[in-house]
């Protein structure tokens, strides 16, 4: 079984940035579109970013322009670049695949913009 571990989280300013880190086990992380989720006190889980086993992106509209998904198949790590971070990204990341079925989630990691 996969397990995904998120690192990065952390407390910053508006217009800061960030840069999250997914290290998931396993080879098969190699072959499969993964992705970054968010989830919000009081919302449901959304997905922000997502990327191709050969890498081919997509964003929300409201990331678009300021994150940036990346991944390293041989350290079987996947990143998120956060810039320009507002309040309302205000969250709990996760990653995870983007089609099911999916990996066990893993614990996440706080993101909190506030000045």
């Amino acid at each position: 079984q996969v397990q995904l571990v998120e690192s990065g989280g952390g407390l910053v300013q508006p217009g800061g940035s960030l840069r999250l880190s997914c290290a998931a086990s396993g080879s098969i992380f190699s072959i499969v579109a993964m992705g970054w989720y968010r989830q919000a006190p009081g919302k449901q889980r959304e997905l922000v970013a997502s990327i191709g086993n050969i890498g081919t992106t997509n964003y929300a509209d409201s990331v678009k322009g300021r994150f940036t998904i990346s991944r390293d198949n041989a350290k079987s790590t996947m990143y998120l670049q956060m810039n320009s971070l507002k309040p309302e990204d205000t969250a709990v990341y996760y990653c995870n695949k983007v089609y099911n079925p999916m990996f066990d989630w893993g614990q996440g990691t706080q993101v909190t913009v506030s000045s």
